[in-house]
Protein backbone atom coordinates (compact mmCIF):
# COMPACT_ATOMS: atom_id res chain seq x y z
CA UNK A 1 0.00 0.00 0.00
CA UNK A 2 2.78 2.58 0.98
CA UNK A 3 4.60 1.53 -2.36
CA UNK A 4 1.92 2.30 -4.58
CA UNK A 5 1.38 6.11 -2.70
CA UNK A 6 5.26 6.69 -3.15
CA UNK A 7 4.94 6.20 -6.60
CA UNK A 8 2.29 8.29 -6.96
CA UNK A 9 2.94 11.25 -5.00
CA UNK A 10 6.54 10.79 -6.80
CA UNK A 11 5.69 11.51 -10.16
CA UNK A 12 3.38 13.89 -9.63
CA UNK A 13 7.06 15.40 -7.69
CA UNK A 14 9.05 15.13 -10.30
CA UNK A 15 6.09 16.72 -13.09
CA UNK A 16 6.07 19.35 -10.87
CA UNK A 17 9.13 19.85 -10.07
CA UNK A 18 10.44 19.66 -13.68
CA UNK A 19 7.23 22.30 -14.88
CA UNK A 20 9.37 25.01 -12.15
CA UNK A 21 12.58 23.88 -13.51
CA UNK A 22 11.57 24.95 -16.95
CA UNK A 23 10.07 27.73 -16.09
CA UNK A 24 13.34 28.72 -14.64
CA UNK A 25 15.27 27.69 -17.94
CA UNK A 26 13.11 30.44 -19.61
CA UNK A 27 12.58 33.15 -17.23
CA UNK A 28 16.55 33.22 -16.95
CA UNK A 29 17.39 32.51 -20.56
CA UNK A 30 19.60 29.65 -20.02
CA UNK A 31 20.86 29.05 -23.53
CA UNK A 32 19.54 25.49 -24.91
CA UNK A 33 22.19 23.66 -24.60
CA UNK A 34 22.60 23.85 -21.21
CA UNK A 35 18.97 22.52 -20.31
CA UNK A 36 19.57 18.98 -20.43
CA UNK A 37 22.33 18.78 -18.31
CA UNK A 38 19.96 21.29 -15.54
CA UNK A 39 17.50 18.63 -16.23
CA UNK A 40 19.43 15.47 -15.43
CA UNK A 41 20.80 17.18 -12.94
CA UNK A 42 17.73 18.18 -10.82
CA UNK A 43 16.03 15.10 -11.79
CA UNK A 44 18.51 12.61 -10.41
CA UNK A 45 18.75 14.96 -6.97
CA UNK A 46 14.56 14.73 -6.33
CA UNK A 47 15.09 10.65 -7.26
CA UNK A 48 17.80 10.66 -4.35
CA UNK A 49 15.33 12.93 -2.34
CA UNK A 50 12.42 10.27 -2.77
CA UNK A 51 14.20 7.08 -2.45
CA UNK A 52 15.41 8.14 0.64
CA UNK A 53 12.12 9.18 1.93
CA UNK A 54 11.03 5.89 0.31
CA UNK A 55 13.54 3.98 2.40
CA UNK A 56 12.92 6.41 5.60
CA UNK A 57 8.81 5.62 5.62
CA UNK A 58 8.89 1.43 4.70
CA UNK A 59 11.99 0.66 7.61
CA UNK A 60 11.61 3.06 10.30
CA UNK A 61 9.48 1.09 13.23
Amino acid sequence: MIIAFVVMFSVFYLFQINRMTLALVTSREIPEENHEKIFRTINILITILLVSLYVGVEFTP
